[in-house]
């Protein structure tokens, strides 16, 4: 039997940080729901990949964020809604090719803004495998860069 990761080990369902908290509380009702899925999403998918380990998650620029702070193995992701509007989104480092590999991968399952989000749409319904995939590419990221492309090992 596979031993928990730190990350699994995680309650998604509570909050280690009240600001956190407050941040979802202060979304309708629809939009917290949604937000909530992907927060357990990404819990989830942080919780089945080995190296990831816990995430740290507070507040940047005021939105609920996801970080590999002990590892440091992957790039931020946020949520939020978008503005006024009836969309919501997963942000990520627009100076990461985070988004470009996403929208490569998923052209038509998802939609995106620029290179720095996978945006939604609160009646649709969440597109949890690839979204899933996403969130693993994103919380692996520093890890993919830091390993030596096979490119340049057979170049050698």
């Amino acid at each position: 039997m596979r031993k928990l990761s730190k990350a699994a080990q995680q309650h998604p369902s509570g909050f280690s940080d009240p600001a956190v908290k407050a941040a979802f509380d202060r979304y309708p009702p629809p939009f917290k729901a949604r937000l909530m899925a992907l927060r357990r999403l990404i819990f989830g998918t942080a919780a089945g990949i080995d190296g990831v380990g816990p995430l740290q998650e507070t507040l940047k620029w005021n939105q609920p964020s996801y970080l590999t702070s002990e590892t440091k193995s992957g790039s931020t992701i946020r949520l939020d809604r978008m503005g006024a509007t009836e969309q919501y989104a997963l942000y990520f480092h627009c100076q990461t090719d985070l988004v470009a590999t996403f929208r490569e991968l998923y052209p038509t399952e998802l939609s995106f803004e620029g290179n720095r989000s996978i945006v939604l749409h609160v009646d649709d319904p969440v597109p949890e495998q690839a979204l899933s995939h996403c969130v693993g590419l994103a919380l692996t990221y520093h890890l993919r860069k830091r390993r030596p492309s096979t490119r340049s090992s057979q170049a050698e």
